[in-house]
């Protein structure tokens, strides 16, 4: 694991924010903090960082949307809620929508640190594994960056292979064109909008050997990849 590990800490109370950066900086993390969700979640793509420290009740948005939002494009980096909630569907839902531990406040600042280093050498074994997508009749290595289909090898762009990787893994549901933009272009201007679709069509005729496999604009909020 590598010497500082990056931590984004969403959290409106300002003087918990800055006891938690004051702990962890003197762990050797490296401590970036957002003030509520809408915050975090451009923050959260601009600064990919290695873990996410979020709490649930903040203004603009909560922390469960805030991660349901991320999670529709990274599925991978490991998220801790912090929470003075405690009912059985608090906990949940944050589950459910795809955080990896749970804190209740108050919290000693030790357990927090053991949870996150577990977190990060839980997501280290994860990352080792090999992730291997069939579609259809197609399959696609988004490691190699390769799509194959009935013997035939076609090498996608960084691009195009983060985007069907991100379709992949959320197969039948609609990911958010707002999500891949801030973190793959960085930004969701319109002309990235526009290259994006250039990228979906791209994808569609790579895809189109097998009729089956359809890449659905679902309007003004993202595209959704089907097999019938």
């Amino acid at each position: 694991m590598k010497d500082k590990i990056n931590v984004l800490l969403v959290e409106d109370e300002q003087t918990l924010a800055m006891i938690i950066k004051d702990t962890l900086d003197e762990q050797g993390f490296s401590i970036t903090i957002a003030g509520d969700g809408r915050e975090g979640l451009k923050t959260f793509f601009e600064h990919k960082p290695d873990v996410l420290v979020a709490d649930v009740m903040m203004p603009l948005m909560d922390g469960f949307e805030m991660v349901r939002q991320i999670r529709q494009t990274d599925k991978t980096t490991p998220a801790l809620f912090l929470t003075a909630r405690s009912a059985i569907k608090d906990v949940v839902e944050g589950f459910e929508l795809g955080a990896n531990d749970y804190l209740k406040k108050p919290f000693g600042m030790q357990e927090l640190i053991v949870r996150l280093k577990a977190l990060l050498n839980r997501a280290v074994v994860e990352s080792k594994k090999e992730t291997f997508f069939e579609i259809g009749n197609y399959t696609f290595d988004p490691v190699t960056q390769k799509l194959e289909y009935a013997g035939l090898v076609m090498e996608l762009s960084h691009r195009e292979s983060e985007i069907l990787k991100r379709l992949c893994l959320n197969h039948n549901q609609v990911v958010n064109m707002q999500n891949l933009l801030l973190e793959l272009w960085g930004d969701d201007s319109f002309f990235n909008a526009r290259s994006l679709h250039v990228f979906i069509t791209k994808l569609r005729h790579k895809l189109s050997q097998d009729e089956r496999i359809k890449i659905i604009n679902v309007r003004g909020i993202g595209y959704k990849m089907i097999v019938e």
